[in-house]
């Protein structure tokens, strides 16, 4: 586990990502603690952990064994109390595959759902997990409590991806239907899917109320289109291959790149949604940090 660990998130990585701090855009049923708007305030029986008493919180969940064994104060935290419930949505899919650099655009993935799960559990969070192509392929419920880490590096390091094409509609659909609660919903993938579907289910989870943030994870090539020469392209999810010159077909590639994201774009910021695409190219506790910045300027403006 030392060594997945590394893997998906190295100490440098960890250090530049550890003052980071993950606010709710939307209200959020949870449990208010200074980072989170809630809408109500309730209690599960389910014990979460201990964390210390602050100004305003309930002195009647003060736990006092604690206080008589260390002269500290601390407060009882239940699993339904946490701040906020996070779900990371990571496509596995055959196209996440693909990787003109060092790394695939699925490596990147995982590093950006080990990253945004640190962040979330370090502040106290919940977070569940799902990884899919055209079905959920492998799902973790939320937790809080540090040690669930472990559990979601376990699950990325056994994940990669299939030959399957993209269902991200039904996919978002199953999240809306079963996070009753609102929450925060982050979609991790690289949106080679048809998109009216996907616009379907991104609206239908703000329909319910979910904070919703999408990375759209793309290849320097993917962008930039930067090949020369006879060229074989093999399509991934069945779309085939291709044997050409690509300068011929590199503006018309580019232009339809930029209407895509373009579009994208213009759908997420109708319908209050953070969106960013990131490059493989990109350190991934960099892209975070320039991203979480934006998006508590946003808040505050």
């Amino acid at each position: 586990m030392i060594q997945d660990s590394k893997r998906f998130l190295p100490p440098d990585v960890v250090h530049r990502i550890s003052r980071l701090e993950l606010q709710a855009r939307n209200v959020v049923e949870g449990f208010l603690s200074g980072l989170h708007r809630s809408p109500y305030f309730g209690q599960s029986i389910e014990f979460a952990q201990h964390r210390e008493y602050a100004p305003g919180d309930d002195v009647r969940r003060i736990d006092w064994k604690v206080f008589s064994k260390t002269d500290k104060v601390y407060i009882k935290q239940y699993e339904e109390e946490t701040n906020l419930r996070a779900s990371i949505l990571l496509d596995v899919s055959e196209s996440m595959s693909f990787g003109s650099g060092k790394i695939s655009k699925f490596d990147y993935g995982t590093q950006l759902t080990a990253a945004m799960a640190y962040m979330l559990l370090k502040q106290q969070d919940s977070v569940g997990l799902t990884t899919f192509d055209e079905q959920v392929q492998a799902t973790l419920p939320f937790r809080s409590k540090h040690t669930h880490l472990h559990a979601i590096l376990e699950t990325l390091v056994q994940s990669e991806p299939g030959k399957s094409k993209t269902g991200i509609f039904d996919i978002l659909r199953i999240t809306a239907e079963q996070r009753v609660r609102r929450g925060l919903v982050i979609l991790i993938s690289d949106l080679f899917t048809d998109r009216e579907e996907l616009f379907k289910g991104l609206k239908l989870l703000r329909l319910r109320g979910h904070d919703v943030m999408l990375f759209h994870v793309l290849d320097d090539q993917e962008v930039n289109f930067d090949y020369s020469g006879t060229t074989k392209f093999e399509g991934l999810e069945e779309t085939g291959e291709l044997v050409c010159d690509p300068r011929g077909l590199r503006d018309d590639y580019l232009e339809a790149m930029r209407q895509y994201l373009t579009e994208v774009r213009r759908f997420c910021a109708g319908h209050v949604i953070d969106y960013k695409v990131i490059l493989t190219s990109e350190h991934v506790d960099a892209a975070l940090s320039h991203y979480l910045k934006h998006r508590i300027g946003m808040r505050r403006g």
